[in-house]
């Protein structure tokens, strides 16, 4: 234990069960000192088992919709309150797509759907760090980071509106980050990790073979959720103060790939 995180206060969004890298995070957050809040959606909460989490992290859960600003709002203040303080960390750990769990083809799109999904994934973050702005709920040299995905820069086809979602996620935390870096030296950044196999994840038609895939091309191999967890704690300690306005690629090296051996290797006739 390098205790990286001690005296750091914190907000962690998504941590559904134990397969969510959300999940992971808390626990190696708890394991270098840091404490948070939890919180989800109230249906996320009736479906997921996040009060496990709370009490082995000595947390409390603050149940909030992230597309509602008067449910943030009472989070942020609720958290501050806990915790004692403002805020140095939060994790944005939230995607959803309508379409996707509806079977909808990216060309076949009900945009009541779309628009639902863009809200939860993407414009969520932007509401999280309004309110913190407006609130002037972090401290300085604090650390927002989001989760995305490979997809918001290349197509994977079955990956649909998603896609579209973690593009806008990944520029609203280079736009926002901009005012949160000059206004009140505080960091936002996004982590593009590689297909995980997360509840939320295996909703998406083919994930495990985004997941074999992906494992073959990438040097290292896939990044794990506790290797995300582990990158995330980085970014929220002062080892990263002036990393910024990044995507941030965790993914063992895929990003960077044409094709490799063990993909030619699949192709070749005997």
């Amino acid at each position: 234990m390098y205790n990286l995180l001690k005296g750091k206060r914190g907000i962690i969004f998504g941590a559904l069960d134990e397969n969510s890298i959300a999940w992971k995070t808390a626990e190696r957050v708890h394991e270098e000192g840091g404490t948070f809040v939890l919180t989800n959606a109230p249906i996320a909460m009736r479906m997921g088992t996040i009060n496990q989490l709370a009490d082995k992290t000595g947390s409390q859960v603050i149940p909030a919709d992230a597309t509602s600003i008067e449910d943030l709002e009472n989070l942020v203040e609720k958290a501050m309150e806990i915790l004692g303080g403002k805020i140095d960390f939060v994790l944005h750990s939230i995607g959803m797509s309508v379409n996707v769990r509806k079977g909808n083809h990216y060309t076949n799109q009900n945009y009541d759907y779309t628009h639902k999904g863009w809200d939860v994934s993407a414009v969520s973050f932007h509401k999280v760090m309004q309110v913190l702005y407006k609130k002037d709920a972090m401290n300085e040299w604090g650390s927002i980071v989001a989760l995305s995905y490979m997809a918001a820069q290349r197509v994977f086809p079955d990956y649909n509106d998603m896609a579209d979602n973690k593009a806008y996620l990944e520029s609203i935390a280079r736009s926002f980050g901009y005012f949160f870096g000059k206004d009140k030296k505080v960091r936002v950044n996004t982590i593009s990790q590689s297909p995980t196999p997360t509840t939320a994840g295996q909703g998406v038609k083919g994930f495990d073979g985004f997941i074999a895939y992906a494992d073959k091309m990438s040097p290292l191999g896939n990044a794990t959720a506790m290797d995300c967890a582990n990158y995330t704690v980085s970014l929220f300690s002062d080892l990263t103060k002036r990393v910024t306005l990044q995507n941030l690629y965790n993914d063992g090296g895929f990003s960077n790939m044409g094709v490799s051996q063990e993909v030619m290797e699949a192709f070749v006739k005997e």
